[in-house]
């Protein structure tokens, strides 16, 4: 494949957690290892999160920071920009505006990681925006709901890719009405994960949640309410770890002290988020450092059986951590017999509990190996480009 010039345009700069920058960088050193020319910018009208002060500010300084700082450690340095269309003359970091807007014009491909980029004038002279959704349901719906906005929105896409790879088959009950999505999921560079520390005797099964998310896409459906949070599926198997007979970890923000005191009296260790939500190379030790993930799925994902995958799931794999999470459709492609075990009920996680801790061996080796084959960001990238006539 020849080079060409690639911009990503994502959302790690405004809102900078460890699980997010991951999900950006991926794709960022996925395209390098194809060889090709690589930017990475964030021109968008929405005010930037900054996680030392816990504030939502016009100030981009952190947001910048950050970006230049990942651009040196990850190989696009000279090559990112942060425009704040929010403020008087679209003032930016990095690149110029100029240059942003030669490289919106004479770019072969700009990627719209998790479909969050806004349109802006600058931005529409290109023909070549690929959307990719991270979250699967809620535009699907809101296409079948006739909202206009959604509709025009898409449209002006050369190609739309979803993680939910069960979307616009018989197996997804939402119609697509005439909408082509194309299958893909979280591309992982495998290399940044491996590890060959094995997980010590007192390693547990571990996750890395926000609690939080319920009502910001929660959305009706045919008389029926579809949550966008992991929340509610957490609480149906709060028993799980006791089923089990083991402990399990979450780090994550639940500020009600009754539900607090009744996770921990269910086997659930409570850890604060906070540290390596911030520091993303924390955040992949403690992935390292595990023995495996445990973990549920967002309503919308599960009810919808959207086929859907965590891109936090896939980081576990990738560092020979086996994987047990809430069945959402994927097991028809890929995971189901080691290292990546699906469930739908607390027998089914007792069960794949017992069978990991008889084979552990067995199971790291496997969920690395399900890592390369079907998350591996140079298949999954190259892959995106052909399909999408790049």
């Amino acid at each position: 494949m020849k080079a060409k010039r690639i911009v990503v345009m994502g959302f790690m700069g405004s809102m900078p957690i460890a699980g997010v920058i991951w999900q950006h960088v991926h794709y960022v050193v996925g395209l390098q290892q194809l060889g090709h020319d690589v930017y990475y910018i964030e021109d968008s009208a929405r005010l930037p999160y900054n996680p030392e002060t816990f504030e939502i500010t016009n100030e981009f300084d952190y947001a910048a920071q950050l970006l230049s700082r990942l651009s040196r450690e990850f190989g696009f340095k000279n090559r990112w920009a942060f425009c704040a269309r929010y403020l008087p003359g679209n003032p930016s970091a990095g690149l110029p505006l100029k240059k942003i807007r030669q490289l919106y014009r004479e770019a072969d491909a700009i990627l719209n990681v998790c479909g969050t980029q806004e349109f802006n004038d600058d931005l529409l002279v290109s023909d070549r925006i690929l959307y990719i959704e991270s979250d699967p349901g809620v535009e699907q719906i809101k296409i079948d709901k006739e909202v206009k906005s959604t509709i025009e929105y898409l449209r002006r896409h050369r190609a739309l890719f979803t993680f939910g790879e069960n979307v616009g088959t018989k197996s997804f009950p939402v119609p697509t009405h005439g909408f082509k999505w194309l299958p893909t999921r979280q591309p992982v560079v495998t290399d940044f994960w491996r590890t060959k520390r094995s997980p010590s005797r007192a390693a547990v099964f571990t996750t890395v949640a926000n609690w939080s998310t319920s009502g910001l896409k929660d959305i009706s459906w045919r008389g029926r309410k579809y949550l966008w949070s992991k929340s509610r599926e957490f609480l149906r198997f709060i028993s799980a770890p006791k089923k089990a007979g083991e402990t399990f970890e979450m780090a994550t923000n639940i500020e009600h002290t009754a539900t607090r005191n009744e996770f921990e009296r269910n086997g659930w260790r409570l850890r604060c988020p906070l540290q390596m939500s911030v520091d993303y190379w924390l955040y992949r030790d403690y992935i390292q450092r595990s023995k495996g993930e445990f973990t549920v799925a967002k309503d919308q994902y599960v009810r919808l059986n959207s086929g859907w995958f965590s891109d936090r799931s896939a980081c576990y794999l990738a560092a020979g951590r086996p994987v047990i999470t809430q069945e959402t459709g994927f097991t028809k492609l890929y995971g189901g017999k080691a290292g990546l075990l699906s469930f739908q009920s607390l027998d089914e996680i007792a069960d794949a509990v017992k069978r990991i801790n008889r084979e552990y061996a067995k199971h790291s080796r496997a969920a690395r190996s399900i890592a390369r084959e079907f998350f591996e960001a140079e298949k999954v990238i190259k892959s995106i480009l052909e399909r999408a006539g790049i």
